[in-house]
């Protein structure tokens, strides 16, 4: 086989690959708006329904259902568990469910196929280094879903973190102002987007449909997994309790919070010299000394020369 056909080979399954992720993707993100629209539209049968569909998720919904079984029976015992907690801290990014991840997961592991004639054919690669870059492919390729899905869970975190304040803050306005508390969250909810104003919003969803105060404050501090979220609901939870007032409540809660993040970005601050250290030692000093000492250097070359 001639390394041209090998390199379109690969390109080929690089793309199918690709195609088949995009799917997943596009799947997870339009799911919501499909089960909207088809509860908004008249009842359909599901032939005109899987007509109506566009071409590539008919051509690729065979496929991905079958990965997506394979991926189930592959996966670790635990690890779906652990990746469903994953998905809730991080908010499901881009719509994505655990058998989309599994299946991406399951993509990355075969990539290894597609690997080896990429670097070895199409790039010319041969001995340790291409065995080194063929072995950072593949780790990159099975690793890039967790590693989004961290980063994604850890950025919601932190917003939730820096959201808080300010929420608290208008919750303390609309409650002094003679709201009550769930009317003082609609408010509140519906003036700062964001993270937690979502959670909020899923807490008032879960009291109206039956779950108590207590009950819908726990799951959302699971939820979030933020220890000033933590705190606040213990607050709230013994403020229930033992009957203290909800307006003193969440006026010592919000002055709390303020101080928290105001310490938080001051450590921050501090931070910053050390993680500046490694880039202006390895990547600006070098470039100094290059164009103060170079002339010099190339003087003195030139008068050893001559001597």
């Amino acid at each position: 086989m001639s390394p041209l056909l090998l390199a379109v080979l690969a390109a080929a399954a690089v793309g199918g690959v690709g195609a088949v992720a995009l799917t997943l993707l596009a799947a997870g993100a339009g799911r919501i708006r499909d089960v909207d629209r088809w509860h908004a539209a008249p009842a359909a049968s599901t032939r005109d329904r899987e007509l109506g569909a566009p071409a590539s998720t008919r051509l690729l919904a065979p496929v991905v259902g079958g990965l997506t079984r394979l991926a189930r029976r592959a996966s670790p015992g635990g690890y779906r568990e652990r990746l469903a907690r994953t998905l809730v801290l991080g908010g499901h990014p881009g719509g994505a469910s655990v058998d989309q991840v599994l299946v991406l997961k399951l993509l990355g592991l075969a990539s290894g196929i597609v690997w080896v004639p990429l670097v070895v054919v199409g790039l010319r690669w041969s001995g340790g280094f291409a065995l080194v870059a063929v072995a950072v492919c593949w780790g990159v390729a099975i690793a890039a879903p967790d590693v989004v899905l961290g980063r994604a869970a850890d950025a919601r975190r932190h917003a939730i973190a820096v959201q808080l304040p300010d929420v608290l803050d208008l919750l303390v306005i609309s409650v002094e102002a003679g709201l009550g508390f769930e009317q003082a969250l609609e408010r509140t909810t519906a003036a700062v987007p964001g993270p937690l104003s979502d959670e909020f919003r899923r807490m008032l969803r879960e009291t109206r449909i039956g779950a108590s105060r207590a009950e819908a404050l726990r799951a959302m501090e699971g939820r979030c997994d933020v220890a000033d979220v933590r705190t606040f609901v213990l607050a709230m939870l013994q403020a229930d309790t033992f009957g203290v007032s909800v307006a003193r409540l969440l006026r010592s809660q919000a002055d709390e919070m303020r101080v928290r993040r105001r310490l938080r970005a001051q450590a921050q601050a501090q931070r910053a010299p050390v993680k500046m250290l490694f880039p202006l030692v390895f990547c600006i000093f070098p470039s100094i000394f290059v164009v103060i000492l170079g002339p010099a250097l190339i003087q003195l070359s030139g008068a050893f020369g001559q001597a």
